[in-house]
């Protein structure tokens, strides 16, 4: 298969720092094609979220420029989601550490995918969100919230969850947990869209607004992609969405 990946990022209307940290790397090497995706969201006072995030983001950076290379002589992606997992476990703890040492509240959610060839992995920590866009808009990840427990439960009614003050409390991210639990997936790649984003791009669109802009017969190239997915942006500010507005889209065909 081959790929064509953009991201754009905005702070948004309230905030004066953007604490959402976004990582694409996109390479070829010798008969394969590679794509590493991470969306973080941070979350702490004054630029201790921008800290936490771009601390996760570092080091998948680091681990793709140094590692991939050794994992493509024997590829398993279940294997990798492994060693990301206990990468997540160890920044936990590292980030956990200096915000005890700080007396600094910080943490960050994860949503990583990295694609090789017709494979892809998902780890996922938090409420940051991965996609598949054909004719439906699917969501792959599942939020590690209060509500979406609640919802799981049926305890609450998706109306009311949609106005719940406690919509963005977190059972798990990174750095600001006891123990973290990330999720692994893996499966086939199909032709489509592959969508990550931070929850400041998703609360004030539906989900048909997101399925018009990426569809993949709109995505004709790298342009479109882009334009669309500043629309987005921009119809999230105007409808007063408070957050970091972060999104990673990547057509696959």
């Amino acid at each position: 298969m081959h790929f064509v990946a953009i991201a754009q990022s905005d702070k948004g209307n309230v905030k004066k720092t953007n604490q959402d940290s976004v990582l694409v790397k996109h390479v070829r090497w010798k008969d394969k094609e590679i794509v590493l995706a991470v969306i973080c969201d941070g979350m702490g006072g004054l630029s201790k979220g921008e800290l936490a995030s771009a601390t996760v983001i570092r080091k998948f950076a680091e681990w793709f420029d140094n590692e991939m290379t050794k994992e493509l002589s024997n590829i398993c992606m279940s294997v990798i989601g492994e060693k990301w997992s206990l990468m997540l476990k160890e920044l936990n703890a590292r980030i956990s550490e200096y915000g005890q040492k700080n007396h600094e509240s910080l943490g960050t959610t994860f949503t990583g995918l990295l694609i090789i060839d017709n494979e892809y992995l998902i780890v996922h920590v938090g409420d940051t969100r991965a996609y598949f866009i054909d004719r439906n808009l699917n969501q792959l990840t599942k939020d590690h919230t209060f509500i979406a427990r609640e919802l799981e439960r049926g305890t609450i009614t998706q109306s009311q969850a949609k106005n719940d003050k406690r919509r963005n409390m977190l059972l798990q991210c990174v750095g600001a947990s006891e123990k973290v639990k990330p999720d692994v997936m893996t499966g086939r790649c199909k032709p489509g869209v592959y969508m990550l984003c931070s929850d400041g791009f998703r609360h004030q669109i539906s989900d048909r607004e997101i399925h018009y802009a990426f569809n993949p017969e709109k995505l004709k190239n790298k342009n479109v992609m882009n334009t669309n997915a500043g629309y987005l942006i921009d119809l999230n500010k105007k409808n007063n969405e408070k957050d970091n507005i972060s999104v990673v889209v990547i057509k696959a065909y």
